[in-house]
């Protein structure tokens, strides 16, 4: 399963990741179980830790939501399930992944945001969901394509949210200073 977004504005990037956000703890026992991945790709600027942020506060993280672009991974405990926002922007190649020590992490009860995944290979597992970012001159279009019946879920639920009259979009919370 596949969907292309047109995200006009920052506004509309953060619309999708509450969507995201907002349709997964509907599917806390399949991640309990089995885990879930989600790829991010495209260029530096294009939205994509901007998603990630958004996604997070729909799920109730108010403290600040950093790019791990330097720190490689950004940890996150949401009830009984943990998530990890993960950056490999900086590998020059797939083996970095693999000494990282963070393959344990992709692991049942865990949720793995990985911006740049294309920068560990073949060593990553396989994600369950991939969103593609291109920016555009007005805006960015993303492709969100399902590699597993838990992401094609994940992501019917979101784009139900995101087009149903009766969902609400809650305005993302500014970060806490």
């Amino acid at each position: 399963m596949s969907h292309d977004f047109t995200l006009p504005d920052e506004d509309a990037t953060a619309a999708l990741g509450a969507a995201l956000g907002r349709a997964l703890p509907a599917r806390a026992a399949d991640v309990a179980a089995h885990g879930l991945v989600l790829g991010l790709s495209g260029d530096l600027g294009a939205g994509k830790t901007a998603l990630v942020r958004a996604l997070l506060r729909a799920l109730g993280i108010r403290g600040p939501v950093k790019s791990p672009t330097f720190a490689l991974l950004e940890p996150y405990a949401l009830s009984s399930l943990d998530f990890y926002h993960f950056d490999f922007y900086r590998f020059g190649s797939p083996a970095e992944f693999s000494s990282a020590g963070f393959r344990d992490l992709f692991a049942p009860g865990n949720v793995c945001a990985v911006e740049w995944p294309e920068r560990a290979g073949d060593r990553l597992p396989a994600p369950d969901l991939v969103l593609t970012f291109r920016v555009m001159d007005a805006g960015r279009h993303v492709t969100a394509a399902a590699r597993t019946e838990r992401g094609a879920a994940w992501l019917q639920q979101a784009i139900a949210m995101m087009t149903s009259p009766s969902a609400s979009m809650p305005p993302t919370p500014p970060a806490a200073a």
